[in-house]
């Protein structure tokens, strides 16, 4: 069974160029546009991951994230968000609340490889 990721991402962008990068490495992948839509999709197919925008047009990520991780506590989130932060509220939002923070500038291929570390797989 394929690991399923859920990306949460207002930006249409994103969503189509994480979902076909995922895609094509071998993960099914789940694509919302909303908090809404992210918590009931999450509620029908359980994701494995979560990679998470901290803007959206109906509330923020830290709410996707919170109201997920009532039911999957272990779940690994990655925060990917065109918003910087100081170090300090970046090391507390981690510590409490995500496993990687990573700006959305970033590399696919680092985001990929950030994807394994997070659910222990090997390097292909």
């Amino acid at each position: 069974m394929k690991t399923n990721i859920l990306i949460v991402d207002d930006e249409v962008t994103i969503r189509e160029l994480l979902t076909g990068y995922l895609t094509a490495n071998g993960y099914s992948v789940t694509a919302a546009a909303s908090v809404h839509e992210a918590v009931r999709l999450a509620e029908k197919t359980p994701p494995d991951l979560l990679i998470s925008d901290l803007q959206l047009e109906d509330g923020d990520g830290f709410e996707i994230i919170a109201r997920i991780k009532r039911q999957r506590p272990d779940l690994p989130v990655i925060l990917l968000t065109g918003v910087l932060f100081d170090e300090d509220v970046v090391e507390q939002v981690i510590r409490n609340m995500v496993n990687l923070y990573l700006e959305k500038t970033t590399p696919l291929a680092k985001i990929g490889e950030s994807i394994k570390e997070l659910l222990g797989e090997k390097p292909r």
